[in-house]
């Protein structure tokens, strides 16, 4: 089919025109869109279906936040199946939540709504010296989020009000100290045990196979033997700083652009001030804070009086324990560093003002401004090389979109070769020995993605020798490539495994050694619980585990105590086996109460996750949520990896 497509060029382009054009005239562009875009749903909530199309947009939008705040995260991790479901939850998750907002009426004032954008910090950090918001940079702000500000401001008051929809579960969650002290006493309870191990390892000398059983085993096995299929390819990789070797920037253009940022890359006014705080809390009583008030005047007038005992005043009277000592110095702080009453007021002052009494949250505060620091302007040719990288960094964005349309186009038209795109837009061929469809350990970049992988080891890739479509392997990152050598999957031969063979049967057969001896001595032991040979007993707890692997703490912590000794054997996999004897429960000591009354809290908010957790699955059910991807399974690995001579 696709070589049909490629030796007719024309004509499927003639049928496209006559099969699209009436499409766009019956449903309009958008329409088309939507057709073309619903995809197959991969969840369902209020017979609402989510596409697989919204599922990798979603994941895309969470794998470039947490790139951006987590610079050095591995990338696979993101791509992982369970990195992907865990979106998809998410996803329902915020949909569940959105429709009980709007079942339950709940909404958001313009004035919590405005509330909250002054005290987001990154808005605040686009306020101008004057205390206005810079609307180009907020412009830009939402545009980097590809909306408008309109459509970022009904993006957080819609989040507010799903937010109001759990609020009631949390805000309310609460356990009574009896009842918290008995689930973290039995929690933190101790328990004295000794543990004898029956070692996979201890047995292994014991164990002598036959070149008889070792080529049954090998023949029965064949499938562990596989030296895996490998291929040599050859790639491009289209990504921002590639876009960014072909563009110049002329001096005019940079001359330009310090001319109308000079001030912002200069760097922000800072500003030094000193202050007399009278606490009152926000919800305190209103005699309280009135009486706060009347304190914080009689402090301004003697501040008025005599400026120059400003330090002094502070000292004997500042509620602020951090800066008192200080006579109230705050230190130096820009725009977006103090509470926004107190920042508009240090920023509307004079060098030597003392203000009037400014109202936050924290209480009543008396300013001295002491000092102004406004950044040095840098000349052009300390900002040329910083201008420069910017300039052509933005246009490299903005370009990006248009070569990556050449870039796959050009990949796909000419699926025989690589070198005609690259050398159109001048891209260096990379090559690849011996890739297979798992990536190599430490290997980074596009020869880690799974989808670049699988679709190198496509049967259009393999039978064919054509290009990959283009992939998306990072993000403004495009990757194609083409076999150039490829070598099949294949059993590998008994004499190059022998010893790897011999290793498995050796390592199965001493498990199978070490289970059942460890399972004759818990029957005897059981049995004649003083015939018991022991080592030294260690107490142990949940938050003490004394070097126990998981599974025999568990046994030990779960065990029946109604009679003690107690005996408990746990299946240890490959490792082999244990038995457990229990002599004797230690009680947990009384905590102080600074402690135990820490302790009460983390329970609390224990029970009020699993109380919103609840909530939210009879959410799931009264909104008929469903999720149709299968969950996915971790692959277990081989113990051995069999290996080519």
């Amino acid at each position: 089919m696709f070589d049909f497509v490629r030796k007719h060029t024309k004509i499927m382009m003639l049928v496209m025109f006559l099969l699209i054009i009436p499409s766009f005239v019956l449903f309009g562009i958008d329409g088309y869109n939507r057709m073309r875009e619903k995809g197959e749903a991969v969840a369902r909530v209020g017979g609402h279906d989510i596409s697989q199309a919204e599922w990798d947009s979603a994941h895309k939008s969470e794998s470039d936040r947490m790139r951006a705040s987590m610079p050095n995260l591995d990338a696979k991790l993101l791509d992982a199946p369970e990195a992907r479901y865990a979106t998809l939850e998410r996803l329902v998750r915020e949909r569940v939540l959105a429709q009980a907002a709007d079942k339950f009426n709940l909404t958001t004032s313009d004035a919590r709504l405005a509330r909250d954008l002054q005290e987001n910090p990154t808005i605040a950090s686009l306020r101008l010296p004057d205390g206005k918001l810079d609307m180009d940079r907020y412009r830009q702000l939402a545009a980097s989020q590809g909306l408008t500000p309109e459509g970022l401001e009904a993006r957080v008051r819609r989040d507010l009000s799903v937010r109001q929809v759990e609020t009631g579960v949390v805000a309310s969650g609460f356990s009574a100290a009896a009842v918290a002290d008995v689930s973290l006493n039995a929690f933190f309870e101790k328990r004295e045990v000794q543990v004898v191990n029956f070692n996979t390892s201890d047995y292994a000398s014991r164990i002598n196979p036959t070149d008889a059983e070792l080529d049954a085993f090998y023949k029965a096995n064949q499938s562990l033997f596989q030296a895996p299929e490998q291929a040599t390819i050859e790639y491009l990789v289209l990504d921002l700083e590639s876009v960014k070797k072909n563009i110049s920037i002329n001096e005019a253009d940079l001359r330009s652009y310090y001319d109308q940022n000079v001030a912002r890359l200069s760097g922000k006014e800072e500003r030094r001030a000193s202050h007399i705080l009278i606490n009152a809390a926000k919800d305190a009583p209103a005699a309280e804070r009135q009486k706060a008030k009347a304190r914080a005047d009689e402090l301004l007038a003697a501040a008025r009086k005599s400026p120059e005992s400003f330090a002094d005043l502070a000292k004997k009277n500042s509620q602020d324990t951090g800066s008192a000592a200080n006579g109230g110095d705050l230190e130096y702080f820009a725009r977006g560093g103090m509470v926004k009453p107190f920042e508009d007021a240090a920023f509307a002052m004079k060098k030597g003002d003392i203000s009037e009494v400014v109202e936050s949250d924290f209480g009543y505060h008396i300013i001295k401004l002491t000092d102004i620091k406004s950044p040095k302007q840098r000349s052009f040719e300390e900002l040329r090389a910083a201008i420069e990288a910017d300039l052509k960094t933005q246009q490299a964005q903005r370009k990006f979109a248009e070569t990556a349309e050449t870039f796959t186009n050009g990949v796909y038209e000419q699926s025989d070769n690589l070198k005609s795109i690259a050398d159109k837009l001048k891209l260096d061929i990379r090559t690849a020995n011996n890739l297979t469809r798992k990536p190599a350990p430490g290997v980074a970049g596009p020869l880690a993605n799974a989808k670049f992988l699988a679709a190198i080891f496509g049967p259009d890739a393999v039978e064919k020798k054509h290009n990959t479509e283009a992939i998306e392997t990072a993000p403004s990152q495009l990757t194609a490539g083409r076999i150039t050598q490829y070598s099949a999957a294949r059993t590998l031969p008994f004499a190059d495994v022998r010893s790897v063979v011999r290793e498995r049967v050796v390592a199965a057969r001493a498990t199978e050694l070490a289970k059942k001896e460890g399972m004759e001595k818990l029957a005897a032991w059981k049995t004649a619980p003083a015939s018991a040979s022991m080592p030294t007993a260690v107490v142990v707890s949940r938050d003490q585990p004394q070097t126990l692997p998981a599974s025999v703490l568990g046994a030990a912590l779960h065990a029946d105590t109604t009679a003690l000794p107690v005996f408990a054997g746990v299946d240890l996999g490959a490792q082999g086996y244990a038995v457990v004897r229990v002599n004797k429960i230690v009680e947990r000591p009384a905590p102080a109460e600074a402690a135990a009354k820490q302790d009460r809290s983390q329970y609390a908010q224990w029970w009020t996750g699993a109380e919103n957790q609840a909530y939210y699955g009879l959410l799931k059910e009264r909104f008929k949520a469903e999720i149709m991807a299968s969950r996915p399974v971790r692959a277990a690995t081989d113990l051995l990896t069999a290996t080519e001579k």
